[in-house]
């Protein structure tokens, strides 16, 4: 039988420890509670991929690695996915209704393409506090679920690159967006037509499809639909602590293909002399060879056409709202096919008919408009390049093929 009042065994004795041990003990619980938290919080990181060569490819692209040391894997959060075999795929992509999602899968897995087809891959350590870190890598998570990882995409305000930006700004409360409010002076357009350069249709599509909205001054927080322009605000962006958000870039792949395209100044002025000399030899060469000359506008008419309707058709039957109103309407217009019929008779030797003049004069009449247009707003849509080329022309064919 143990004494009256002692403990029954000794195991509950070092509970009832002395009572100066105990804050000690607490202590080094704590400490090993953290050290454990420390250890086990994932590592996160941007991943930004290089241009392609594919049109869908020129923007380049970006995804979230969270490396998860307890796990012991490393996770590609990639939100640049769509499902091509979808039956109404091609329906959605022409009304602006596109369909992509958050796919979760391992980094090798997501680098093996980019390997393939030299796209270079680089990779941003970021220097988020473990709690920061932890609370993305588990929001990624259940965004990856199937349920939660479809979103209707947007080539501009919604892309693989803004969800990333807004991924990383929730993880931070909202200190990246203060941080990026900044200008280096770019549009919509301009990168647009900057990253489509090396393929000469997607440029054209790009800078004859967009309209005004599309002119409006980024911030570095806009800016950041283009993945590279991403990674660099994040390199000039400090952490919660005030250290650089980014501990650590390295290269993952080599770029084996052409270099991001360079900015370049658009020289108006050579687009005017162009449109000048052209049009001048459609006037001198219309009064002296009208059969011919008809034959020539008869494709560029057609053209016209064609591009002004596809640009009706984004403004009104579309969800591709950066296309709306678009000021080269009064270049480009189906007004143009009126002219076909009348062109058509002169190339046979026969009168134009009383519209083809009334029509013929309309046409640089719209394009003055146009100018005029351009000229009056504070904030106009960037098409003077177009303008100064396109006017021109139709002033020359209607002094070259106006009834005499």
């Amino acid at each position: 039988m143990p004494e009256a009042g002692a403990p029954p065994s000794r195991w509950p004795a070092l509970l009832v420890a002395p009572a100066h041990l105990v804050p000690r003990l607490l202590l080094l619980v704590a400490l090993l509670l953290c050290g454990f938290t420390a250890a086990a919080a994932p590592r996160i990181g941007v991943v930004t991929m290089q241009p392609g060569e594919i049109f869908f490819e020129r923007f380049g692209h970006n995804a979230i690695l969270v490396d998860d040391p307890a796990k012991g894997t490393a996770i590609s959060y990639n939100f640049g996915y769509f499902d091509p075999t979808e039956p109404d795929f091609i329906a959605r992509f022409i009304r602006g209704d596109m369909r992509y999602q958050l796919v979760a899968l391992p980094l090798e897995d997501d680098l093996a393409y980019y390997r393939d087809v030299g796209r270079g891959v680089s990779l941003q350590w970021l220097n988020l506090p473990p709690a920061d870190a932890a609370e993305l890598a588990a929001a990624l998570a259940e965004n990856a679920r199937p349920e939660n990882a479809h979103y209707r995409y947007d080539y501009f305000l919604d892309n693989c690159s803004t969800r990333v930006r807004d991924a990383l700004d929730r993880a931070l409360d909202g200190g990246l967006a203060r941080q990026m409010g900044g200008s280096r002076g770019d549009t919509f357009r301009s990168e647009a037509t900057r990253l489509a350069s090396p393929d000469l249709p997607m440029w054209l599509g790009f800078d004859l499809g967009l309209g005004p909205a599309a002119d409006q001054p980024l911030s570095n927080w806009g800016d950041a639909f283009v993945p590279m322009r991403l990674a660099a605000s994040l390199r000039d962006a400090h952490g919660p602590d005030g250290a650089p958000l980014v501990a650590e870039e390295r290269e993952l792949l080599p770029h084996r293909l052409d270099p991001e395209p360079a900015e370049t100044p658009r020289r108006w002025w050579l687009w005017l002399l162009a449109g000048v000399i052209v049009g001048g030899a459609l006037a001198w060469a219309g009064r002296l060879a009208p059969r011919a000359v008809a034959g020539l506008a008869l494709p560029f008419w057609a053209l016209s056409g064609v591009i002004g309707a596809l640009m009706l058709f984004i403004w009104f039957a579309t969800a591709h709202r950066f296309g709306w109103a678009n000021y080269n309407l009064l270049l480009m217009s189906p007004l143009a096919w009126a002219l076909l019929p009348g062109g058509w008779r002169l190339t046979r030797g026969r009168a134009p008919g009383r519209w083809f003049d009334i029509l013929l004069r309309a046409m640089p009449v719209l394009a003055t408009i146009g100018l005029f247009t351009h000229w009056l707003q504070s904030l106009p849509q960037q098409n003077l390049h177009w303008i100064v080329l396109v006017l021109p022309l139709h002033v020359g064919l209607m002094l070259g093929l106006r009834t005499r």
